[in-house]
């Protein structure tokens, strides 16, 4: 086994320096030019994604005339290490990440960390990648937003550690998994109305929240996001959109990035049908009454009361939310267009079948 702990700097542009990878892939082809049995190399360093498949296999098997798989194995098996508690960390990891390019080079490094009590996770060499930087990342959107909840609450007199103490006894929403998923722009009653009053009222007190402020921004980019990347492309104009509302189970069309993304489509030209049962059966009834006739008679018109039909005359079906009856539509409708935007099913991109961030 060769293990690659290098540093990785950022150039002056924050690209990412990968002078001392090279060199040490450099060398780990050097050593393998004279041997004769199955070596395998691992990546410690922290490396954005591909950087094994365009930058350091490349180099070992250019170096070194052997080839990835026949003669040496791979394995990205990023650190989760803290400055000053690295070897407390070393032994107590929140789990370990192993991305191997063969099942011999996986086995090796599973055993290899037989002795730590820990969730053990084998996986593709890309995912591995990315995990380090997706950590590091969340990690410093962590800092900021809690510095800006911070000077926020200064301004209205509040003890922000009392407000973040509390905060984080919510472990169902707050600190947990909940809303960690990519998929498509949030939705709904509340959660575009709060943050927008929360930056408004940083703004009157003055107060710089880039991050607090990017939000909506980086909403709405994800809404443009799925028509220019997956629809545009598309020579169909004929789209059926399965799922109006924000959410599965419910008729709230309130901040609907879906009803966004049908506006659009209508305003581009396209010939639009949507489907949605809870929105259907609650269109002539209550508040959904007057906001379908008045204000979203255009998405009134538009709504079909069978699903089969309005996805046969289609061409480009959108599965906007994830309600029961969508769950197996890439399996029934093979032959069409689908833009996933929740994740029906555990599938990745492929062919016909489109999820917008797998």
């Amino acid at each position: 086994i060769t293990i690659i702990a290098v540093g990785t700097p950022s150039n002056s542009n924050g690209s990412l320096d990968l002078k001392y990878i090279e060199a040490a892939a450099k060398s780990v082809g050097e050593l393998l030019k004279t041997k004769t049995t199955f070596h395998t190399v691992s990546m410690r360093s922290t490396v954005l994604p591909r950087t094994a498949r365009d930058v350091v296999v490349p180099i070992i098997e250019e170096v070194s005339g052997k080839k990835l798989g026949n003669d040496f194995g791979y394995v990205s098996n990023p650190e989760f290490l803290r400055e000053s508690t690295a070897i407390y960390d070393f032994y107590h990891p929140p789990f370990t990440i192993i991305g191997g390019s063969d099942d011999k080079s996986l086995a090796l490094f599973e055993e290899l960390y037989s002795f730590l009590d820990a969730k053990l996770f084998k996986t593709e060499i890309e995912v591995a990648e990315m995990i380090k930087y997706s950590s590091n990342a969340w990690h410093a959107v962590k800092v900021t937003f809690s510095n800006e909840i911070g000077i926020v609450c200064k301004e209205f007199g509040i003890d922000s550690h009392e407000v973040m103490d509390i905060f984080c006894e919510d472990k169902k929403l707050n600190i947990s998994s909940y809303y960690m998923k990519p998929g498509f722009a949030f939705g709904g009653s509340c959660l575009p109305k709060d943050v927008k009053a929360l930056t408004h009222k940083a703004k009157e007190f003055d107060l710089h929240t880039p991050v607090l402020q990017s939000v909506m921004l980086s909403n709405e980019l994800q809404i443009h996001r799925v028509f220019d990347t997956f629809i545009k492309p598309i020579r169909s104009k004929k789209v059926a959109m399965l799922g109006l509302s924000f959410k599965a189970d419910t008729d709230d069309l309130r901040e609907a990035p879906q009803l966004t993304l049908a506006e659009m489509l209508i305003g581009k030209g396209y010939d639009l049908s949507i489907y949605d049962m809870n929105v259907l059966h609650a269109r002539n009834i209550g508040a959904n009454k007057t906001y379908l006739e008045t204000e979203l008679h255009h998405i009134n018109e538009r709504l079909t009361e069978d699903m089969h039909t309005t996805i046969e005359a289609a061409e480009i079906l959108i599965v906007g939310n994830n309600a029961a009856e969508f769950a197996n539509i890439h399996t029934k409708y093979p032959n069409k267009y689908i833009v996933d935007l929740v994740r029906i099913t555990k599938n990745k991109t492929d062919g016909l079948y489109n999820g917008i961030c797998w």
